[in-house]
C-alpha cells in the first residue's frame, strides 16, 4: 500500500466528518430512541470507504492501511460514538478473520459484503467466566455431524449478535486441549436453527448498536463454514486481533477529544460570578492536562498505525497506545464530567454517554491490566512483546 502523506489523512479525516455530520449525527437520536440498527447507515457508510481500509481492492477495499483506519475510527467516535460501535463488525476483527484465513469462496462471499456494509457481521469469542485467558476457559464445544458441526454452549458480550447476518463465533472440536482445541466458524444465525440472541442491557451505551448474549442449542454450522482446520481457531482470532489495540486506541482518542471539546465549549459559555468557568485557575488545570493527554495519545497511535503499515514489529507499541488513548478517554471524561457539574449527568449533554464509553474502551480489546502485565513483561525481560514479527497489513500478498 502506498505510504499516506498528511494531506491524504486530512482528506481521509474530511470525509468521515462530511459523512458523519451530513448522514448519521442528525437522525442517530431518532434510531436509539426507537432501538433501531440503522442498516441504512451502515450501507451508506460502506458505500462512502470508511469500512474498507484495511482491505485490498480485490475484495472491495480502499487498501488505505491502518493510519487511515484509525483517523476513521477517530473521527466516528467523536462525532457519534454510538455509530463507531459497528466498526469491528464491519471493518476489524470479522472480515479480517475470514480474509485472513478463509478459502478463495469463503472470503468473496461475505468480506465483500461485510465492508459494504450489506452484512451485519459479528465476533463471538468471550464467554461467561473467560475473563483475560477466553480460549483456555471455553466452554463452548462443537461436535461433527457428517456434514455439518453442531455448536452448544453460550457467549457474552457478542456485539451486534442479536443482529448479526454473518460473524465468526469460536468454539472447542476438542474440549481437552485447551486453547489447541478451538477452531473458528463462519455462522449465519438467521440461516440455520439453535442460535439464540439475547441484548444485554447496558448503562448509558447504545441502544441500537447493542451487545448479546448467544445461547447455542445444537446450532448448526456446515462444514463448510469451518475457517482453517481444526484447533486454528486460536491462530485465526489473533492474527484478526493483531491490530485491534491501535483501532480500540482510535475509538479512545475519539471519546477524549469529544470529552474536550465538549467541556471547552462548556466551560466559555457558562458563567460563574460573572466570569466565565474557564476563566478560573482549576479549570484551566484541567483544560490543559486533557489537552497534552490528547496529543500524547494521538502521537503513539499514530506512530503504532505507521509501523503497521509498514510491516514493523508492533505488540509491544501497541499495547503501550491502547493502554495510554484509553486512559486518556477516561482522565477526559471525567474532566469533562466534573466541569459540567450536574448537567454531567444529564443526557440533555452527551457527556453522560461519552462517559459510559470511555470505561467501556478501558476494558474492551485487551483491558489496561492486560496492557499493564504486556507492557511489564517485555520491560523487565521477563517475556519480548515483540517476539512475533508484527502484523504487514491485510494485504493480498502472503495471504494463506
Amino acid at each position: 500500500m502506498a505510504e499516506l502523506h498528511s494531506d491524504d489523512v486530512e482528506a481521509i479525516r474530511d470525509s468521515v466528518i462530511r459523512f458523519m455530520e451530513g448522514e448519521v449525527v442528525p437522525v442517530m437520536d431518532d434510531y436509539e430512541a426507537r432501538r433501531e440498527l440503522p442498516r441504512e447507515l451502515v450501507r451508506k457508510a460502506g458505500a462512502t470507504g470508511l469500512f474498507g481500509s484495511l482491505f485490498p481492492e480485490s475484495v472491495g477495499g480502499t487498501n488505505a492501511g491502518h493510519l487511515a483506519a484509525m483517523v476513521v475510527l477517530e473521527e466516528m467516535a467523536r462525532l457519534d460514538v454510538r455509530f463507531a460501535c459497528c466498526s469491528n463488525q464491519q471493518s476489524g476483527t470479522c472480515p479480517a478473520g475470514i480474509y485472513l484465513a478463509g478459502t478463495p469462496g469463503q472470503i468473496d462471499k461475505y468480506v465483500p459484503g461485510l465492508i459494504a456494509g450489506n452484512i451485519i457481521g459479528m465476533m463471538s469469542l468471550t464467554e461467561a467466566g473467560g475473563g483475560s485467558d477466553p480460549l483456555g476457559n471455553m466452554k463452548t464445544t462443537a461436535r461433527r455431524d457428517g456434514d455439518v458441526y453442531r455448536l452448544n454452549g453460550s457467549k457474552m458480550w457478542a456485539s451486534l449478535g442479536n443482529e448479526c447476518d454473518a460473524g465468526i463465533l469460536l468454539a472447542k472440536t476438542d474440549p481437552n486441549a485447551g486453547s489447541k482445541g478451538v477452531t473458528a466458524f463462519i455462522v449465519e444465525p438467521k440461516k440455520y436453527p439453535g442460535f439464540t440472541a439475547q441484548p444485554i442491557e447496558t448503562m448509558g451505551l447504545s441502544k441500537s448498536f447493542r451487545t448479546a448474549a448467544l445461547y447455542l442449542d445444537d446450532f448448526i454450522v456446515p462444514v463448510e463454514n469451518r475457517l482453517g482446520a481444526e484447533g486454528e481457531g486460536f491462530k485465526i482470532i489473533m492474527r484478526a486481533l493483531e491490530s485491534g489495540r491501535v483501532v480500540v486506541g482510535a475509538l479512545a482518542l475519539g471519546i477524549a477529544r469529544a470529552c474536550f471539546e465538549d467541556a471547552v465549549r462548556y466551560a466559555n459559555e457558562r458563567f460563574v460570578r460573572g466570569s466565565p468557568l474557564g476563566s478560573y485557575q482549576m479549570i484551566q488545570a484541567d483544560i490543559a492536562e486533557m489537552a497534552v493527554a490528547i496529543e500524547a495519545s494521538r502521537a503513539l497511535l499514530y506512530k503504532t498505525a505507521q509501523h503497521m503499515d509498514a510491516g514493523l514489529p508492533t505488540n509491544r507499541l501497541a499495547s503501550v497506545a491502547k493502554f495510554h488513548a484509553s486512559s486518556t478517554a477516561k482522565l477526559c471524561a471525567d474532566k469533562a464530567q466534573q466541569i459540567f457539574g450536574g448537567y454531567g449527568l444529564s443526557t440533555e449533554y452527551r457527556i453522560s454517554r461519552y462517559k459510559c464509553f470511555a470505561d467501556m474502551m478501558f476494558t474492551g480489546e485487551g483491558s489496561a491490566n492486560v496492557q499493564r502485565i504486556i507492557i511489564a513483561e517485555d520491560a523487565l525481560g521477563y517475556k519480548h512483546a515483540d517476539r512475533h514479527h508484527g502484523t504487514t497489513g491485510l494485504r493480498d500478498i502472503g495471504r494463506q
